[in-house]
């Protein structure tokens, strides 16, 4: 299992074939593995979004991270889980999240992807502000509604 969290760009797909070489090691039981990349868009709720700012916890963050792989883990066999998410400042068309699993077969692996992405989205200790034309304004982590417009 791998969970990073940068403050940089990245290349998502990079990210996988490292992973995949250095921990999988050409694991001969892998029949499947499931990817779900995130980017960010320039709307949300009809509004254009000109950037879009993450906050978190570090040991908080990684710690919650894990415990949602882990159980992805095992309660979908797979063999393995990568979880990469930004945070600062990121423009639209920036990868912000990959997830990634591997198993035996394709339904644990994309099971095992949704569960991740969903617990990421509406349980993990991100925040999120929104910059557009108005100002900014928080986007609630559960719907990804926005809570209020505040003008800078």
């Amino acid at each position: 299992m791998k969970i990073k969290i940068l403050d940089e760009k990245f290349d998502p797909w990079q990210e996988i074939v490292e992973f995949k070489r250095n921990e999988l090691q050409n694991n001969s039981n892998i029949g499947a593995s499931s990817v779900f990349l995130g980017t960010v868009r320039d709307f949300n709720d009809d509004e254009t979004v000109e950037s879009l700012f993450l906050e978190h916890y570090p040991d908080m963050t990684e710690k919650y991270l894990s415990k949602i792989v882990e159980d992805a883990i095992k309660k979908h066999k797979i063999f393995d889980g990568l979880v990469i998410h930004r945070v600062g400042e990121l423009k639209p068309t920036d990868p912000i999240v990959i997830v990634a699993t591997w198993s035996e077969h394709r339904d644990s692996a994309f099971d095992a992807t949704r569960d991740i992405m969903e617990a990421l989205k509406s349980e993990a200790p991100f925040w999120k502000k929104e910059s557009n034309e108005k100002g900014f304004r928080w986007v609630q982590q559960d719907k990804q509604a926005t809570v209020d417009n505040v003008e800078t």
